[in-house]
């Protein structure tokens, strides 16, 4: 026995590493030939670090239905993981560790996917042609898997997305890898517009910068669901080495770049419904204030405001890609610390408005200006229900909806986004559908409103977006919009994940709107709230990491599920659904698959929704308040004014009385 294996197993029995850890640092040493993994592991051992080898071994990196998400930097960097210097002062290798984003991980989930796809592809799936039908009938079928792969800027990135590149060509796919870094929705769209099987994008989204991710998307665009989802998370479970033998027909990688980029954009220039009246508010000198907070939505968002005529500044600091994201505590649009810097600017400039995209571009804040002359933050509440706002009415007004089809019109999002939408969309005849939490629901809808149009997934892509819009009308449902609380919107079924780029396009509209009528953004927000009634909703995420915290959020989420609360803050218990353990119908009458959330409803008209994340270390509350006025009436700005008041208040009394609750369960 070696003097490493004598002091992991005196570290076990002492109580300071848990047998799950020992075991798989046993089996890693066994597998792997690396010296970086052999060196780090005998640093950590030799120092003590057993909290850090707990956090980094405790587990297997579980691939789920959202792909992998975790470390690439640990907590402690060892000397054999910092190497040689690197720019921007990043470890020379990813974290050593089971339970970490490494080479390893990114190649047994790549091999996994591949299995997948070519097992689906020898059943007679693939990805849909671009070509229409005529031209595809004539075209030569694909000969293997195609699988696109796009990256975020973080660290770590650009490696893990050459690997999985690598790895799926030397498996007999086809890749298809951006040139550079590119965001999640254009991954979406790309998948769709180059028929591939799959689609993989290497990200964290706002995680930490010392997070990084990997996401799986299907030959729809959208994030894997079932049965897919069970078929890749089996395979991947399967692999057990990043050792693989290539096969003899191996495939090929091709870059993708500025050709990508036009065609992406091109479409997302539909997205505009009014473009003289946007053309005039940018004549008349709307200035927008623009950030990627070091991400990668410089790359189509700011071109598309150009394109669009816009004002558009840029904050030079947060311009350049940099996964370390250095001006800011977390690369998250929804934090106003994350908008500091473009604030500012837009002060400086005087803008109407700033607007903010994640690192990989998939979501969007906004600061809007007021009648006061301040910057506000908007939430995401908020920006999804003026969009939506504003599209129903601008389509009615254009003859697009009408009262005989409203009913074949949907806003789509999820159960824990605001009310406001469904009372929006029932006002108008119009339906509103809502799924669990996670864009792929979303994606899932939009691929079954495509089905029930009677095309081919190849004669449905090859049309353009008013083409398919008179066909949903017609024989399936028209997808005006949806989105989720959490910063992620869509205004259109060509992208199947939220757009951060087609949600730029989209609010800077709202922008024009608001400018033609001499109004600000709060303004036309209020009117809304005026019309359809004042929606207020507060989210507290408490966060527990490593193998600790794991245990913890399993706890919480358990007590919950067995001493379910019969009051809360003195409004008593009125239903309770949980989605782990009922069968529950969507509004139309799908079957919702079971997830760990409890929805609560409360006497008073709240509602509150627990979840644990499933990307983060965080167990999630979402707390719900409404007041509506009396049919056919509107509330006036005093009573506007007074509501807002008593309901944030409520909430905050509410988020307060959780906290303890949260407290006493976890003692």
């Amino acid at each position: 026995m070696s003097d490493l294996n004598r002091l992991l197993l005196s570290a076990k029995a002492a109580g300071q590493l848990l047998a799950s850890t020992v075991q798989n640092i046993e089996t890693t040493l066994a597998r792997s030939s690396s010296p970086v993994v052999q060196q780090a592991i005998g640093e950590l051992v030799s120092q003590g670090e057993w909290a850090e080898l707990n956090d980094r071994f405790f587990k297997t990196l579980a691939f789920g239905t959202g792909g992998l998400r975790g470390r690439s930097i640990g907590k402690v960097v060892t000397a054999a993981e910092r190497g040689t210097p690197q720019a921007l002062d990043r470890p020379e290798f990813p974290c050593v560790g089971t339970n970490a984003m490494n080479y390893t991980n990114v190649s047994r989930a790549t091999q996994g996917l591949v299995a997948y796809c070519k097992e689906w592809f020898a059943k007679g799936g693939s990805g849909a042609s671009p070509l229409s039908h005529e031209q595809a009938a004539g075209a030569p079928l694909p000969l293997r898997p195609k699988i696109v792969v796009a990256h975020d800027t973080r660290h770590f990135s650009r490696e893990f997305a050459e690997l999985a590149a690598r790895v799926a060509a030397d498996l007999g796919c086809d890749a298809a890898l951006f040139e550079g870094p590119r965001s999640t929705p254009q991954l979406s769209f790309a998948v769709r517009h180059l028929g591939a099987s799959a689609g993989i994008v290497v990200t964290a989204s706002h995680n930490p910068s010392h997070d990084n991710g990997y996401k799986v998307y299907f030959s729809d665009g959208a994030q894997v669901v079932e049965p897919h989802a069970s078929g890749i998370i089996a395979k991947v479970n399967a692999v057990e080495s990043d050792v693989f033998e290539p096969v003899a027909d191996r495939g090929t990688i091709e870059t993708l770049g500025a050709e990508n980029d036009a065609v992406y954009m091109a479409r997302l220039e539909t997205l505009l419904l009014d473009r003289p009246m946007v053309d005039a508010a940018a004549k008349a000198g709307l200035k927008i204030v623009f950030t990627n907070i070091h991400g990668v939505g410089g790359v189509i968002s700011m071109p598309m405001l150009k394109r669009l005529g816009f004002t558009a500044l840029t904050v030079a600091e947060q311009e350049p890609f940099d996964g370390r994201f250095p001006t800011v505590k977390s690369p998250n649009p929804e934090n106003a610390e994350a908008l500091t810097l473009a604030i500012a600017l837009a002060k400086k400039e005087s803008a109407d408005l700033v607007i903010a995209t994640d690192p990989d571009c998939d979501r969007m804040g906004v600061a809007v200006r007021n009648r006061a002359g301040d910057l506000e933050l908007l939430s995401g509440n908020q920006i999804g229900s003026l969009m939506a706002a504003y599209r129903v009415r601008k389509l009615i007004d254009q003859g697009v909806i009408t009262p005989e089809n409203a009913w074949r019109c949907v806003i789509i999002k999820t159960l824990v986004t605001t009310g406001l939408q469904n009372a929006i969309a029932a006002a108008h005849g119009m339906h509103c559908v809502e799924t669990l939490t996670g864009f792929k629901y979303i994606g899932e809808k939009l691929g079954k409103y495509e089905a029930a149009t009677g095309l081919s997934s190849a004669e449905y892509r090859a049309k353009s977006e008013d083409e398919t819009r008179a066909l949903r009308l017609a024989k399936s449902h028209f997808y005006v919009c949806g989105g989720e609380e959490s910063y992620g919107y869509s205004a259109a079924d060509f992208v199947r994940d939220k757009d951060g780029n087609g949600a730029v396009v989209v609010f800077a509209e709202v922008a024009a709107y608001a400018k033609s009528r001499g109004l600000t953004l709060p303004e036309v927000l209020d009117e809304v709230f005026a019309e359809y009634g004042f929606y207020l909703e507060k989210g507290g995420n408490l966060t527990f990491e490593g193998a600790e915290g794991a245990a913890k959020i399993a706890r919480l989420v358990a007590s919950y599920a067995t001493q379910q609360p019969q009051q809360i803050n003195g409004a008593a218990v009125t239903a309770v659904r949980n989605h782990a353990e009922e069968d529950i119908r969507d509004s139309e009458g799908d079957l919702m698959p079971r997830e760990k959330m409890l929805m609560i409803e409360l006497a008073d008209g709240g509602r509150v929704a627990i979840r644990p994340s499933g990307t983060e270390p965080k167990i999630k509350f979402y707390m719900f308040a409404r007041r509506t006025p009396a049919p056919g009436a509107k509330f006036t700005p005093a009573e506007l004014a007074r509501i807002k008041a008593e309901v944030a208040a409520a909430l905050d009394a509410l988020w307060a009385w959780i906290q303890r609750d949260v407290e006493a369960r976890l003692t």
